[in-house]
């Protein structure tokens, strides 16, 4: 098939930024693995109140109460997005349940009658052309959405300050270099009319704008299936960036799509764009079209120790166990298990946590990462510093909250680390700079990514 016609020679660029570095990706393990659904889980439900950036949700249904398939059970206070339940059953217990950052948060815990019993839709299908911008606004604050690239920051307000400026590009963010992950390049290739529908709402909210898909280079099966359904469209462009980490860093996609830095304290509206993550497009297409709302997650389960890895198609609130027990065990003993990737993502000593709406990743592997105590002290190499794609002294920064210095560390702009984990990754002195800056104790106000 001829795609030339949908590129300019702007987009057909390979982009790319200083910096980053380039782990082995290990897709081969999931990414040529249709997505699976695994929708009928057995265990118990639990719906965390907190799926978001900003504030916990507020639960409205009681213990012993019937609730139904995308029925509210969860309502934001501020900020936020609104829970929906993924099931039909009985509310079983209204309490803190363990989250695997370590936090206990509220949640509504169901037990599923496995009836799927659904209330009518709030809104009638419809196309997008037929709604008023506040119509399509109405039904995106419906469903619940929130950036499901990791950051969680609830799409509604995203969008609604954002309209707020002179929006002139809406990117897509395909490039999942994160390592193991695969879930948005199957979304891509499996659902892409959603993807590309999903962009057309919202670009329909900025009439200026221009839609750009971007992906790094080593997807042309992804640009294939997209560009089938953005042929006709003149303000749809797809970009290929080169494959490096972390390309899809939403400061970093800006920089190297359309050359515009993102100062300290600043968002992506600053830049006269939106950033969204492959999946959020598809669920607002199936939130303004479907009058759907948020109940159901693509996570990639990958690694050395598991039997069946690929992509699986999740209700919100399923058992992380229960989804490896029932479609992937073990076929050897894990020595290390990630939430999410490896550069981002958290290690676990349980799988006893349901999925949310920000899941992407589990993996399961048999080798284990260089222990605290084989650290040693800093050389001055420099490395930390090529590494860092945002230009950043990550050595410096370390030494700044070592002291707990956050004049320093404010004048040395650590407010713009993004917690990519390069500086981690190239360290010879395997010192955790990620953790110790992206965990520190201070935090900068109104930060939002979209990986």
């Amino acid at each position: 098939m001829d795609l030339s016609h949908l590129f300019s020679s702007h987009s057909l660029r390979a982009f790319s930024f200083e910096g980053g570095v380039r782990p082995a990706d290990e897709k081969q393990f999931s990414k040529d693995h249709p997505i699976l659904d695994f929708m009928d889980p057995q265990q118990e439900m639990v719906f965390f109140m907190l799926q978001h950036q900003g504030e916990p949700c507020e639960p409205v249904v009681k213990e012993g109460e019937k609730v139904f398939r995308d029925q509210l059970i969860g309502s934001p206070k501020g900020l936020g997005a609104p829970v929906y339940s993924s099931v039909s059953g009985i509310v079983k217990a209204i309490e803190p349940r363990l989250h695997p950052n370590g936090q206990m948060i509220m949640s509504v815990v169901v037990d599923n009658d496995h009836m799927y019993e659904t209330l009518p839709a709030k809104f009638p299908p419809a196309s997008f052309m037929e709604l008023t911008k506040e119509e399509i606004l109405e039904r995106i604050r419906f469903a619940g959405i929130v950036g499901m690239g990791g950051d969680g920051y609830p799409t509604f307000p995203k969008l609604v300050s954002a309209m707020q400026k002179p929006i002139d590009h809406v990117l897509l963010n395909g490039c999942e270099c994160e390592p193991y992950l695969s879930s948005d390049y199957r979304v891509m290739l499996e659902d892409s009319w959603r993807v590309v529908n999903g962009l057309k709402i919202v670009l329909s909210l900025f009439p200026e704008a221009k839609g750009i898909i971007c992906m790094e280079h080593n997807k042309p099966d992804a640009v294939e299936a997209l560009g089938e359904h953005v042929q006709d469209d003149e303000k749809i462009r797809i970009c290929t960036l080169k494959s490096k980490y972390p390309s899809g860093d939403e400061k970093v996609l800006i920089e190297s799509v359309l050359r515009r830095q993102i100062p300290a304290g600043m968002k992506a509206e600053d830049a006269s764009c939106v950033v969204l993550n492959i999946d959020t497009s598809v669920a607002i297409s199936r939130a303004v079209t479907q009058a759907r709302p948020l109940e159901r997650r693509i996570i990639t389960i990958a690694g050395d120790c598991v039997r069946n890895p690929g992509n699986y198609r999740v209700r919100v609130g399923t058992s992380f166990s229960e989804l490896l027990e029932q479609v992937s065990p073990l076929a050897k003993r894990p020595r290390r298990v990630i939430y999410g990737g490896p550069m981002m993502g958290n290690a676990v000593n349980s799988l006893d946590f349901p999925v949310v709406k920000t899941s992407s990743c589990i993996l399961l592997l048999s080798s284990k990462s260089p222990s605290r105590s084989e650290e040693t002290a800093c050389i001055r190499c420099g490395q930390c510093l090529t590494a860092c794609p945002v230009h950043l002294e990550p050595f410096r920064l370390y030494e700044a909250l070592m002291k707990d210095d956050q004049t320093l560390f404010s004048k040395l702009n650590g407010d713009l680390c993004t917690g990519c984990g390069c500086c981690s990754y190239v360290c010879p002195a395997k010192r955790d700079l990620t953790e110790i800056i992206s965990k520190r104790n201070w935090q900068p106000e109104g930060a939002e990514e979209e990986s």
